[in-house]
């Protein structure tokens, strides 16, 4: 791992190598930290949430040992992304309608309309 922190940052998730301490980023080349949705497009559940860190953890498990570089961390961001696409099309997440720009970045909703 490096000494400077690395971050991957794609639509719906952040990463950093780095904890969080008091509300703020403390770089850590030891641990990655996940920023799920900061624009808050998508309306979570606590059971969605779980399968989405889930995920992380298995994709940090499976590169442990690797070096850590920006390569890697997107290719753990973008795996994260899909797994996202994937449960908004089996319809365990929904677009949050409150959301400050609502652009469907994943797809139309699938509703009864549309299938």
């Amino acid at each position: 791992m490096t000494d400077t922190q690395l971050k991957c940052t794609t639509r719906h998730i952040r990463l950093f190598t780095a904890r969080v301490e008091e509300d703020k980023l403390v770089a850590d080349p030891s641990q990655l930290t996940l920023d799920l949705d900061p624009d808050n497009e998508f309306i979570w559940t606590d059971e969605v949430i779980h399968k989405v860190h889930q995920r992380f953890n298995e994709l940090v498990e499976e590169n442990d040992g690797k070096e850590l570089s920006e390569y890697n961390l997107r290719r753990i961001g973008s795996d994260l992304e899909g797994t996202i696409r994937q449960l908004l099309q089996e319809g365990q997440l929904s677009y949050n309608p409150d959301c400050r720009v609502l652009n469907y970045s994943m797809g139309l909703p699938r509703t009864s309309e549309l299938l």
